[in-house]
């Protein structure tokens, strides 16, 4: 499957933020219920807290099976 690759500017995003700027989520409450119905994978591993931080290379991954990849802007000049 491919994997989506989505940049920031700063070297790490909060889980919450990362699914609204992926599209993964459509707001900040369409994220907590992901989250608390379990259907977020970050590196493979369930995710649950919507504050955990993300940082270059990590992958999250939705329950329909869209994969994306976060790119830390700041790393790749």
């Amino acid at each position: 499957m491919n994997i989506r690759e989505v940049q920031i500017t700063d070297e790490m995003i909060r889980l919450g933020q990362f699914l609204k700027l992926a599209g993964l989520a459509e707001d900040g409450g369409h994220a907590r219920e992901l989250l608390d119905e379990g259907m977020v994978q970050v590196n493979g591993q369930g995710e649950v807290r919507r504050g955990v931080q993300l940082h270059d290379g990590d992958v999250v991954e939705v329950e329909d099976g869209e994969r994306v990849r976060l790119k830390a802007a700041s790393l790749h000049k």
